[in-house]
């Protein structure tokens, strides 16, 4: 450890009394402080010949600055004199008014941000008389940040980067940051398993650098260096060669004593030129224990840019370009994306995938997701969050910086709870076959800490709710996996016919400082083969179902019958310029029945209605409707789009209920909304939530409250009960929004209330992606196919009292 305190009033005097004490690591040391030390000259030639002049130094002494200069060895002649040539070219070691303590071998825990070790440093000024005139205490850890090969390193052990780009953002108090609201940020990020910040785009509050230290975060810190619209002008301009390494200096100066910062970033979206070379050779050589990055550097070329970037840190990357670049021999520094997983509304689709890269490919690390909140505004407090625009302001962003993973008030939004599962501290790595013959085993994703602040539960998830709860013991060490037993009540629930999954809930097992004992870190689970809720066979011998002439169902429950439907209001991804008015041009948002044919057979009524896009293509929505008995139907789909047909947002049904349901319970995934491409972390259980609760409420309003993997659903109230089932996984929206009324509302506050509930069903949902700013949903969650078929049952009954009415 190097301690190096700069007093203010001493530098000038030549003999300095004052000492400097420091109490460090269990001791105390006394330092002298430099004097100000007058600059040596080469002694001039007497001019006096009246007496032979002594020889003070040795002939071609001054040959011994190059020969020190290239670490030959010094000849005997010059030995006496060479500490001394060293001392006059080079100057004092100690400058005045500072004094320097160097410690080694410290027998000291290491700081990293799974156990933030810290130790208090006091340093004292100690007069003449031997009276504190001052001190300073501060709070430091003892770590090493190094990069070997394509791997950064913490304490020698690689670390994966669980990140998020966090902003000054307050809704009540924009960006005036009280240390309360810092607090409860980053003891969320710490109870969702974030385990690192990037400070975009300029240092923070020292404060919150004290947190970081104190919580446990790996801390990019980010220069306010901020071009954007002229970052093709301001990098190699010599005007700005001086604030930019100003800038860049003020930072490391000011933050450099904390453990939490293991990289210094150079600022965001400037460009790549000559300042930004400067100003990384500044920091290098003023601080060499951390790596220096900056985007601009890479962004067009993701093998050049080392001289100012030691770090691979490019924003937005394809999962196609993460593989390539792994598997490229030119690659040689560590992959940490800057900004990746744009959220802004309904989005941060395929996280699960990009973890699934970082985690199994070389040299990959992990980033930091683009953003932690929305910048929603509160002003009067009355919950009406308003964004770009609603202020009289122009030109604005509309609701670009509408694009965290929480709320402006910090309530997490679905996406951070996908991340919370993904960033947990373990993996379960075995399967369905390992669970039921008694066995889970359990890889612990930490890099240094084991499992033991942890309490480790396990329950059955079955359709008619949890079962066998109980508490496992796990000693994992870091980086390691243990097969643990399964109690014989859990075996025994794993073999019911009506089990879902085995469940496994990580808690802490004692208080800290950002959440008490008993706190939720993540659930994860091993799925078994489940078997359908809908077993076509034992519903066979009905009766033909009544239909209208339109082809539709008639039941008092029903305010508008099922319908097909193709179209979800458009979330900010699904309208991002990138995807080019894909899904307008499909024409699904409008269906406009064509034709209707409707034949009876023994069983079922045969419906056929084909319908025409909003722009003349074709549809066809077969249904074989069986009534099994009053209100109880089984209804078979078949649903063709247009030939070329290559990408879509929904293929299922939507139906309106009276008012009078308040309520739903659902077998499928959950508790929290959930999509194709973002579900890894949502689990498969028996639900239930009041419809008002499933909507999620996105600012701006767009597709929401979808839950997939469901094949019995229940919907209730004063009116009645509706009863789904499916033989095939589905997902399902219930909700008091119209589509339409989503589509055309600039605020979620603003939405027309109603009593109504809509229930949607869909075959095939498409994942939302990120491609706003980034990788659109991935191939696999596409809706690639131009014929879906699938089978449902639905069930009405109506209260008592609404019959009798």
């Amino acid at each position: 450890m190097k301690i190096d305190v700069r007093t203010l009033g001493l530098a000038h005097l030549h003999t300095v009394e004052h000492t400097v004490r420091v109490h460090a690591v269990g001791s105390a040391h006394d330092v002298p402080i430099g004097a100000r030390v007058i600059a040596p000259t080469m002694p001039l030639s007497s001019s006096d010949r009246s007496q032979r002049p002594p020889q003070v130094l040795p002939e071609d002494f001054m040959d011994l600055l190059s020969i020190q200069a290239a670490s030959a060895p010094v000849p005997p002649e010059f030995r006496a004199i060479a500490n001394g040539m060293s001392t006059a070219i080079q100057g004092p070691s100690t400058a005045p008014g500072s004094a320097v303590l160097d410690l080694d071998g410290l027998e000291v825990a290491p700081w990293t941000a799974e156990i933030p070790h810290l130790e208090s440093v006091r340093v004292e000024l100690i007069d003449p008389a031997g009276r504190v005139v001052d001190a300073a205490e501060y709070r430091v850890g003892f770590r090493r940040v190094e990069i070997v090969g394509r791997d950064l390193l913490v304490n020698r052990q690689r670390v994966l980067i669980q990140g998020v780009n966090r902003h000054d953002a307050d809704p009540r108090t924009g960006r005036v940051i009280s240390r309360q609201r810092m607090r409860e940020e980053l003891s969320l990020l710490k109870r969702f398993n974030v385990n690192a910040i990037r400070t975009s785009h300029y240092p923070n509050d020292p404060y919150l650098l004290d947190l970081c230290d104190e919580f446990g975060f790996y801390v990019v810190d980010e220069a306010d260096v901020e071009g954007h619209a002229f970052a093709s002008t301001i990098a190699d301009d010599p005007r700005y060669l001086g604030p930019i390494v100003e800038r860049v200096k003020r930072m490391v100066l000011r933050d450099r004593n904390h453990p939490s910062i293991i990289t210094w970033s150079l600022g965001n979206e400037t460009g790549y030129g000559a300042a930004h070379d400067a100003a990384a050779a500044w920091v290098r050589r003023v601080d060499p224990t951390r790596p220096v990055q900056y985007e601009g550097a890479v962004a067009a070329d993701w093998h050049a840019g080392h001289a100012a970037s030691d770090i691979l840190c490019p924003m937005y990357p394809s999962f196609a370009a993460l593989e390539a670049y792994a598997r490229d021999p030119r690659a040689d520094r560590p992959f940490i994306t800057c900004e990746y997983a744009y959220s802004q509304g309904n989005s941060t689709g395929g996280l699960a995938h990009y973890w699934e890269l970082f985690e199994t490919l070389p040299g990959l690390q992990g980033g930091f997701i683009w953003e932690f909140t929305d910048h929603a505004l509160d002003p009067d407090g009355d919950g009406r969050y308003r964004y770009g625009g609603d202020f009289g302001d122009f030109p604005n962003d509309g609701p670009t910086l509408l694009n965290g993973v929480v709320f402006a008030d910090l309530t997490p939004k679905p996406a951070l709870y996908e991340a919370r599962g993904i960033f947990s501290p373990i993996r379960l790595v075995s399967d369905a076959t390992d669970a039921l013959a008694g066995l889970v085993r359990v890889r612990n994703r930490r890099s240094f800490a084991d499992l033991s602040d942890l309490v480790l539960t396990a329950r059955v998830d079955t359709r008619s709710g949890p079962v066998a709860l109980t508490e496992l013991t796990a000693q994992i060490t870091a980086g390691s996996e243990q097969s643990i037993r399964l109690p014989d009540e859990v075996v025994r629930a794993l073999h019911d016919p009506h089990a879902l999954a085995l469940t496994i809930t990580v808690v802490l097992g004692h208080d800290t400082p950002w959440g008490p004992a008993g706190t939720e870190l993540s659930a994860h689970q091993v799925v078994l083969p489940r078997v359908p809720a809908l077993d076509a066979r034992a519903t066979r011998g009905g009766k033909p179902a009544l239909v209208t002439e339109e082809g539709a169902l008639s039941h008092p429950l029903l305010m508008t019958p099922p319908k097909l439907l193709l179209w979800r209001a458009l979330t900010d991804n699904d309208a991002s310029f990138a995807l080019d008015n894909r899904f307008v041009r499909s024409g699904f948002f409008r269906l406009v029945p064509a034709d209707v044919i409707i034949a009876t057979a023994n069983e079922a009524a045969d419906v056929e209605i084909v319908y025409h896009t909003a722009f003349g293509d074709t549809v066809v929505h077969r249904s074989t409707i069986t009534a099994l008995d009053e209100g109880d139907y089984l209804i078979d789909e078949q649903v063709a789009l247009p030939e070329g047909t290559r990408d879509g947002l929904r293929v299922g049904v939507q139906f309106t209920l009276d008012e009078g349901f308040a309520s739903a319970e659902w077998t499928g995934l959950g508790p929290w909304e959930n999509y194709p491409d973002r579900k890894a972390s949502a689990l498969l259980a028996r639900w239930s939530a009041q419809v008002d609760e499933l909507a999620t409420p996105y600012i701006k309003p767009q597709e929401n409250g979808t839950r997939g993997g469901i094949d019995e659903l229940m919907v209730t109230g004063s009116a009645g009960r509706v009863e789904i089932a499916s033989s095939a996984p589905m997902s399902a929206t219930i909700t008091r929004h119209q589509i339409g009324d989503l589509e055309r509302t600039a605020h979620w506050w603003e939405l027309p209330q109603s009593q109504l509930t809509h229930v949607v069903l869909d075959i095939a949902h498409r994942g939302v992606g990120t491609a706003m700013l980034g990788a659109d949903t991935h191939p696999t969650h596409r809706l690639t196919g131009d014929t879906y078929t699938w089978q449902w049952r639905l069930k009405l009954t109506a209260s008592s009292k609404r019959t009798r009415s």
